[in-house]
């Protein structure tokens, strides 16, 4: 089968750093489907992989972790999905990767693809949904007050595919006072047309631009990117005993020491620990994959989809992967179907 990969770690310009090879078909065995790939995204955790997790030499790794299809075959204890089900995922980081044309994913982190969908539309959606979801309903768990915060959340790089996602599903299904951030004209009017309630800029100072708003601090902050940049302005913006999630990552590490004063709780979001791990509750993952494609299939949330490159080509990936290490993308880049 077709499938994109790397041998070594390479900069996205180089010609190298992504490669089309062949490999050989993968068999569904106890819980896996193999799903036939109709549709891909590009998340900065592809673009992490690529630079920095080299394979064994002479072997390839075969990046990519959201991808929308088709089953073609279920292994013997499978028991969700059945041979031409549609479906939609997000993979696990520590096998193949969805950059393929057939795919091994476990059927407990699987859901069936929202109908109103395309393949395009849907595979936009699942790492940055069960991204966001997990982060808070599991980790920082809005639908609990903090007892005399305001009922807000604060997410900030709301234009990008986590943020795009999780300001919808915010406004879908609780009560809260959103606010976004953005710095460009056209990313504060997309956070805006997800439903955020305030758009404040990320490029000025976070504890003016948010004091500026005048609605009290609030019980919730969702870091989803510069979370270093931000930490002092968020230790002035949380109320006390608020609870905060974070996503990225930081090689020169966090100094936690400002969140004391007020009692603030730090949650970690890694939407790959349960697959990875194999926790016993695995299977929530599936559970929200369905819960997002029922809203979207209500008409509650809509597709991050913001540019369809092309077909599922080595060159293409490159250019996709470059435009998500620029940091300017918006909503999610979609590569879609293998050429003829």
């Amino acid at each position: 089968m077709r499938a994109i990969g790397f041998y070594s770690n390479q900069p996205a310009t180089s010609q190298e750093a992504l490669v089309d090879i062949d490999l050989p078909m993968p068999v569904a065995m106890g819980r896996d489907l193999l799903v036939e790939i109709k549709a891909v995204s590009v998340n900065p955790v592809d673009t992490k992989v690529r630079r920095n997790q080299a394979p064994p030499a002479g072997e390839a790794r075969v990046p990519g972790y959201d991808a929308a299809g088709v089953v073609k075959a279920v292994g013997s204890d499978v028991t969700l999905f059945k041979p031409g089900d549609e479906v939609f995922y997000a993979g696990a980081v520590n096998r193949p990767g969805t950059n393929a044309e057939y795919h091994l994913v476990d059927e407990r982190i699987v859901g069936l693809k929202p109908k109103r969908l395309s393949f395009a539309e849907a595979a936009a959606l699942p790492l940055t949904a069960i991204t966001a979801y997990e982060a808070l309903f599991h980790r920082i768990k809005v639908q609990e007050p903090v007892p005399g915060a305001k009922h807000a959340i604060l997410i900030t790089g709301g234009a990008g595919g986590v943020g795009s996602i999780a300001i919808q599903l915010a406004k879908a299904l609780t009560d809260l006072t959103v606010i976004a951030t953005a710095s460009r004209p056209e990313t504060v009017d997309w956070a805006k047309s997800l439903g955020a309630d305030h758009v404040i800029d990320h490029s000025k100072p976070l504890g003016s631009e948010y004091a500026a708003l005048g609605i009290g601090a609030p019980g919730f902050i969702f870091s989803v990117t510069h979370s270093s940049q931000h930490r002092l302005a968020m230790a002035e913006i949380i109320a006390p005993a608020g609870r905060i999630c974070l996503i990225d990552d930081f090689p020169e590490g966090f100094d936690i020491l400002a969140f004391k004063p007020k009692s603030v709780s730090l949650h970690w979001e890694m939407m790959f620990c349960r697959p990875v791990f194999q926790t016993p509750d695995m299977i929530e993952q599936h559970r929200l994959l369905t819960h997002v494609a029922d809203l979207i299939d209500a008409g509650r949330i809509r597709t991050t989809l913001d540019t369809v490159l092309g077909p599922i080509t080595a060159e293409n990936l490159r250019k996709a992967h470059q435009i998500i290490e620029s940091n300017r993308a918006r909503g999610k880049i979609v590569l879609e179907g293998f050429p003829a």
